[in-house]
Parts: C-alpha cells; sequence; structure tokens
C-alpha cells in the first residue's frame, strides 16, 4: 500500500482489507483495497469525496466514477451503511451495528448519537407479508449563533 499523510493507525492492513472483501464475495482490486483500507480502518462516516480526497492524497489514482461504484457495492455486501441525510448527501458508515446519527446542517457532520441517547418506544405495524429490517434515525442539529 502506498504512503499517505492519514495516520497509519487508522487505515487496515491490505491483507486485512483483502481477506474483509473476500469474506463477503468482493473481488479485491487495487482500487477496493485501498478505498477499504482507508474506509473500514476505524468507526467513521465519509461521503464519496471526502473518501476520494483521502485515498488520493499521494500517488494513487482512483477515479470518483470508482469511489462511488465501489461505494455501492460495499453497501449492498453489507460493508458500509449508507446515510442519507438529504437527496444530495448520502454519508458511508463503516460501523454497522444498529445505531442512530447527529447531523449538522452548520458544518456538515455526521456523528453517532450516544447508545442510550435515542429510544424509541414503539414503531408502526409492518404492511402485511412484510417485516421491520431497521429503523435509521437522523437528528438535524444546528450550531447556536451565540
Amino acid at each position: 500500500m502506498h504512503k499517505t499523510n492519514i495516520d497509519e493507525a487508522d487505515l487496515l492492513s491490505c491483507e486485512h482489507a483483502v481477506g474483509m472483501l473476500r469474506a463477503q464475495g468482493i473481488t479485491p482490486t487495487r482500487q477496493r483495497v485501498e478505498i477499504a483500507s482507508v474506509l473500514l480502518g476505524r468507526p467513521q462516516h465519509l461521503c464519496a469525496d471526502q473518501l476520494l480526497a483521502q485515498v488520493n492524497r499521494e500517488d494513487s489514482l482512483v477515479s470518483k466514477a470508482t469511489v462511488y461504484n465501489t461505494l455501492g457495492l460495499f453497501a449492498r455486501k453489507g460493508l458500509v451503511r449508507e446515510v442519507l441525510v438529504d437527496p444530495t448527501k448520502v454519508f458511508y458508515d463503516s460501523n454497522m451495528h444498529p445505531h442512530h446519527h447527529y447531523y449538522n446542517e452548520s458544518t456538515g457532520r455526521l456523528f453517532d448519537v450516544p447508545d442510550d441517547g435515542l429510544r424509541l418506544e414503539a414503531q408502526p405495524a409492518s404492511p402485511d407479508g412484510m417485516a421491520v429490517v431497521g429503523v435509521d434515525v437522523v437528528v438535524r442539529v444546528r450550531d447556536i449563533d451565540r
């Protein structure tokens, strides 16, 4: 793997990234391994442009289309969660455990609601022939002008 300005502790080793991809039935191309190494190295929320910038910090040349296609593949295979905060902004969350999010409209930052920070007391009944598979809540916040 090439050297980047990213903290090396936050990167997944190439071998670990390859193993994670293969475990999900994903062919580990160089670009996919580089993207997985950055995105899956720690719990984080990145949009495609942020990930593209981090992957391409040094000598790597991963295209924007490759990043978008790879993120879609990773989401379909269960490696990341897509968190839609508005029709034009999608974050990719490397934490696959069920949890909710805050979205700061002032800064554009997405971050986790603490595990005990939100409790849903009731859910609507599922339509006939369907089962609830998850509930995703995004709590929108804004910086207070002081």
